[in-house]
């Protein structure tokens, strides 16, 4: 059987934890960061993780768990 082809893009974004759980990065940390508070920039730091109802998706692109 031949070997699956991981989606590039979504390598970039997500990934998986030991458990499977699929993590990614938290949405507007980017850019206009001036009228975020520091306390809305801190938050935006930390990593979180896909909605279940996202998660069969993901790992679907991710056949090996990149």
């Amino acid at each position: 059987m031949p070997k699956l082809k991981t989606n590039k893009a979504a390598s970039k974004r997500y990934g998986l934890t030991a458990k499977g759980k699929v993590k990614r990065t938290t949405a507007n940390g980017r850019h206009r960061l001036a009228t975020k508070t520091k306390r809305q920039k801190s938050d935006r730091k930390q990593s979180t993780y896909a909605d279940k109802s996202c998660e069969n998706t993901i790992k679907k692109l991710l056949p090996y768990g990149n």
